[in-house]
């Protein structure tokens, strides 16, 4: 797929998540099947670039290119200044935060809540991208500030005549928050009124899902979020099936104690071993969520204070499971996406 001047191995790119897509798990995305991972969003406050939070956010070393770093903020000129910061420092796409649905984003006038102001989205688009010239500059945002206010094919013009290269659309409202099913019409709509690619985002959990919204919406390619929590397998099973129309075989259970081991030793190398045991204990719980005798051992291993222990933990719960059965089998339906359990 072609891309903001880049070409990527597909179309499928990980939706970019706070607390969530660090290096380690944009790398791991990106190894098992995603053509382009973005950022977990970057203050704009010039205050903050020294921050740990924000140099590690910043940290790039390593990574599959292309590097796309997303920046938050409602200054048209800290906006700037944080593009141009970003690109010194590793970055080889900027994307500009317009879909954040939460409070403390929304609050100060960040994130979605910038749907409300189209001359300021304008004002903002056209101060990044000329601040970075020869550096693609992409936007994330919703279908409206709520659904009396869908707005996204105006925000999508204004974006195209700002120089913007790309854009990926959430298919809820500010409004929705999180809640209720993403609807596409709008994402369909916008991706007839420009010429830059579309990229389709919410509620793809399953390749046929992923198909579904490629077809309906007409977007260039689709991005995948909190589905690759705990599954980052998604993408290769996704792309296997928009290129054969086949279905991928469960993985094994000695394969996702191979990926969740990997993924736990980069995050202890990332953070450092006393955060990274805190931060790791959140992707364990993704990766048993439904399986069979989990609830029990994630309200075990939230109290594990080590690497060693947590290690040794993981690795006698996916032993048991490999024992029962060579691939993944879910306990608890009701956990899985609705079109897993189907």
């Amino acid at each position: 797929m072609q891309y903001a001047g880049f070409t990527l191995r597909n179309n499928l790119v990980v939706a970019p998540m706070a607390g969530v897509t660090d290096r380690p798990f944009r790398q791991l995305c990106k190894k098992l099947g995603a053509g382009l991972a973005v950022s977990e969003m970057v203050t704009s406050n010039s205050l903050l670039y020294g921050s740990a939070k924000t140099l590690r956010r910043a940290n790039h070393q390593g990574e599959v290119e292309p590097i796309s770093v997303q920046i938050a903020g409602a200054d048209p000129q800290m906006m700037a200044d944080a593009a141009r910061h970003n690109v010194d420092n590793g970055a080889q796409i900027i994307d500009i935060n317009m879909g954040c649905p939460a409070k403390k984003v929304c609050n100060v006038m960040a994130g979605s809540a910038l749907m409300q102001d189209e001359p300021l989205v304008a004002r903002i688009l056209e101060a990044v991208v000329g601040a970075v010239p020869g550096t693609p500059v992409t936007l994330k945002f919703r279908t409206g500030w709520n659904r009396q206010n869908r707005n996204a094919p105006t925000i999508a013009r204004i974006a195209e005549a700002s120089g913007i290269r790309a854009i990926a659309i959430h298919g809820r409202t500010r409004a929705d928050q999180y809640m209720g099913e993403a609807e596409y019409d709008t994402i369909a709509h916008v991706k007839s009124l420009v010429g830059i690619p579309v990229i389709a985002n919410g509620d793809i959990t399953t390749p046929q899902k992923a198909k579904h919204v490629l077809d309906c919406t007409g977007a260039d390619g689709v991005m995948i979020g909190r589905a690759a929590q705990g599954r980052p397998w998604i993408f290769r099973e996704i792309e296997h099936f928009l290129a054969t129309g086949e279905l991928l075989p469960p993985p094994l259970v000695t394969e996702i104690l191979q990926v969740c081991r990997e993924h736990l030793h980069d995050l202890y190398d990332f953070y450092g071993e006393d955060t990274g045991v805190k931060v790791a204990r959140k992707h364990i719980s993704w990766y048993t969520k439904g399986l069979v005798g989990s609830a029990a051992f994630r309200r075990t291993m939230n109290q594990l204070p080590d690497v060693a222990t947590q290690l040794a933990a993981v690795d006698e719960f996916f032993g048991t499971l490999a024992e029962q059965d060579a691939r993944l089998s879910y306990e608890d339906e009701a956990e899985l996406p609705q079109e897993l359990a189907a």
